[in-house]
This record gives C-alpha cells, sequence and structure tokens, in this order.
C-alpha cells in the first residue's frame, strides 16, 4: 500500500480488515459465510429496543436524549454495569465505568494510553485482528503471549530492547479467534508475569456471557481484586460490550478499571467523539434493565445448538489431517490444516466452487504466519446451513487440488 508524503509514519501500519472485506459477502444470498463473527439477528431484542427508543424520545426525556451529554457515560447505564460487574465477582463504583462506542474504541484508546513508538505489546498468537489493528496505529512491536509459556520477564524484557512491555492483551474467554479459554491457573499465571514486568493487562470480555459449558472461571480483573482488595490497586483493565448480547449496531462497550486509568480515557474520549451517543446508551440500559437475564440464556441455547451443529458436522466431513479447537461458548471453531497448505488458497478455491466464505488464520497472527489455519463462525447461520456449508468445505479439503 502506498501512503501520500504527507501522511504521518503510523498509517504504514494500518492494513484494512480482512474480516470486513468479507463481510461483504453476507450481501449474495448464495455464499454460506462462517467469516464474520456476526449475531443473529433474529435473536436482537427488537421490540424492546422499539420500545426503549420510543420512550427516550417522549415527552421529559427527549432533551435529554438528543443533547451532548457528559463524557464518562450516562449515568443510569454504569449505575447497571457496577451490578453487572458485581455479578461476576468485579467489585466498583460509576466512576470506575466509561462508556465507549464499542469495545473497538475501547481499544484504541488503550493503545494510545499505553503505546509509544516500540514499545511492546504481548498478544496471543494468533490474536483478535481488530487488536491488531488497534494497537498498530501506535507502532509497537508484538510479542508472543503464552500463558502459562516457557518465557519469564526476563526473556520479554531483553527482547523488548530500547522500548518496554506496555501491557498484556488477551480476551481469555472463548478467545476470538480461536474459541479457548484460559483457565485459572493461566489467569492466575498472568497477573504473575504482569506483577513481574510491571505491565497492564487488558481484558477483552467481549465474549463472557456466551458460556455454553462448563463452570464459568472468574475475570481476570476479579482474581486480581482477590489479591489486592481494591480495584484501585489493580493493573487489569476489563473492556466489555452489548455487541455480542444485545446489539452490535448501536456501538456501546464499556471499560472499568481504576479511576486513574479512567480519568486518561475520558480525556482521550473528550478529544475524539466527546460522548457516545446518548440515546443509543439511554436504550441500552432500559433494554438491559429490562431483560438481559432473560434474554442471554436464549441467545445461549440458540448458539450452543449451533456450535454442537458445527462440530459434529467437522466430525463427520472433516479429513485426518484437519483438527479444531472444542470451544466452551463464544462464536468460533479454529481449524489447523497440514502443515504447508494456505488458508487463504482454500478460501479462492471454496468461494469459487462450492459457494463457502471463511478466514483465513494467517490476519490473525502478528508476524504474518499461520498461513494452514482458518476461522469459522457458527453464530449468524442455522444448523441446516452449517451442515451443508461444512459437508461442502470438506468435500473441498478432501479434493486436496487447491
Amino acid at each position: 500500500m502506498t501512503t501520500h508524503p504527507l501522511f504521518a509514519t503510523r498509517t504504514q501500519n494500518m492494513k484494512a480488515s480482512e474480516i470486513r472485506e468479507l463481510l461483504k459477502l453476507l450481501d449474495q444470498p448464495d455464499i454460506i459465510s462462517f467469516a464474520g463473527g456476526i449475531p443473529d439477528p433474529a435473536l436482537f431484542p427488537a421490540d424492546a429496543f422499539a420500545q426503549a427508543f420510543q420512550t427516550a424520545l417522549g415527552p421529559g426525556r427527549q432533551a435529554q436524549a438528543l443533547q451532548y451529554s457528559v463524557s464518562e457515560g450516562y449515568a443510569p447505564l454504569r449505575e447497571w454495569l457496577v451490578d453487572h460487574m458485581a455479578s461476576i465477582g468485579v467489585a466498583c463504583d460509576m466512576d470506575n465505568i466509561l462508556i465507549t462506542s464499542g469495545s473497538q474504541q475501547a481499544l484504541d484508546y488503550l493503545g494510545k494510553l499505553f503505546l509509544s513508538p516500540g514499545d511492546t505489546a504481548l498478544v496471543g498468537w494468533p490474536t483478535y485482528l481488530g487488536a491488531i489493528s488497534a494497537f498498530n496505529a501506535y507502532e509497537p512491536r508484538f510479542d508472543r503471549l503464552s500463558i502459562p509459556g516457557n518465557q519469564g520477564a526476563e526473556e520479554y524484557r531483553k527482547a523488548a530492547g530500547a522500548g518496554r512491555v506496555k501491557f498484556a492483551y488477551l480476551s481469555p474467554d472463548f478467545s476470538n479467534p480461536t474459541g479457548e479459554t484460559v483457565d485459572l491457573r493461566g489467569r492466575e499465571a498472568l497477573l504473575d508475569l504482569a506483577e513481574d514486568l510491571d505491565c497492564a493487562v487488558i481484558e477483552d470480555g467481549a465474549y463472557q456471557a456466551l458460556r455454553y459449558d462448563g463452570a464459568p472461571i472468574p475475570p481476570i480483573l476479579a482474581l486480581e481484586q482477590a489479591r489486592k482488595g481494591s480495584i484501585e490497586d489493580c493493573r487489569t483493565i476489563y473492556c466489555g460490550s452489548f455487541s455480542k448480547t444485545l446489539s452490535p449496531g448501536l456501538r456501546v462497550g464499556w471499560v472499568v478499571a481504576a479511576k486513574p486509568i479512567i480519568s486518561q480515557l475520558v480525556l482521550m474520549k473528550q478529544a475524539a467523539d466527546l460522548h457516545s451517543a446518548t440515546i443509543n446508551q439511554m436504550a441500552v440500559h432500559q433494554v438491559a434493565q429490562a431483560c438481559f437475564e432473560s434474554h442471554i440464556p436464549k441467545v445461549r441455547q440458540t448458539y450452543r445448538a449451533r456450535r454442537d451443529a458445527m462440530l459434529a458436522a467437522l466430525q463427520a466431513h472433516m479429513p485426518d489431517c484437519v483438527s479444531w479447537t472444542k470451544p466452551e461458548g463464544g462464536m468460533f471453531v479454529w481449524l489447523t490444516l497440514p502443515a504447508g497448505t494456505s488458508g487463504a488458497a482454500l478460501l479462492a478455491r471454496a468461494l469459487d466452487t462450492v459457494k463457502v466464505a471463511f478466514v483465513p488464520g494467517q490476519a490473525f497472527f502478528p508476524d504474518g504466519s499461520g498461513e494452514n489455519t482458518i476461522r469459522l463462525s457458527f453464530s449468524n447461520s442455522d444448523e441446516d446451513t452449517i451442515r451443508e456449508g461444512i459437508r461442502r468445505l470438506g468435500q473441498v479439503l478432501r479434493g486436496g487440488d487447491w
């Protein structure tokens, strides 16, 4: 990609999202798409949102809904989030919470907050492509976060060179793209590593509510709080989102952290967009208050059935040389193809011959490795479509001429 001579050097690290490009395929009715991690719109609580927007624009409310607001976010929504965070083990108050325009904005702000050019961000190998894109603008180097791993704090410090390790980023529950979960031992080990490195931990909780099997594991922030007693002494920053549970289109996310971190993020928000859309926050608050607890089990039931259909279809149709993860929740299954094969080449072949789309895994690796991996999403296809799509994909893989 050629950049303009007037552009800042950071633009050289900005690349188009492969997933955003692949989402255009959703407009083609003959494509079976396992590409985007897209919630099923049939699960959106549309009637509840219609009522919420009507209320927000009703007598006595419309002036607030359509006016400028505070950068920290709509107070009743933040108060609801105080209770929500307490329900998953995190004690905080309203001043520990900032509302963002989706959790993606939170990642951008955190990259801006922590990263100077040449600093190190520890991330999974693979990791969420949106995090790579958000952090890349601040010109870091990436190092592999392995939990628990064979690298200690001293090895990470040596590799960081003149920069320093600023944070470890991960989605510990049903991560994007692999669907894997970091166990309790791994979360505790990460906190130990962060203490040794004196770095932050960015915990992406986008999929935390979407557990289908097994017992919930406390968030990393809750574990650190249990160690230290107060959120004000914690280095972990929790990023949450309503995108995977209520609605992605309203772009409402949140950050929970010690007050000095929130204060800095508020300054960034004031410089960026002043505040997230007030009417959207009001609507999300009303819907969350009215039906979050009753709505989430319906979402889990639907996605659990689709995950099970995908895993069964993979077992039935994939050749022996292909392996895959078995997620306990979330939206993704991660496939590893034989060494030397190309996920991108497979995608081209699958689109051309059987009309099936997915995301090649290479995009999720900061160093461009992982060529022989692919990500499948099961959230936006019914079980019959999933079975047919996996059957077709297995047919291409068994053909071996791609």
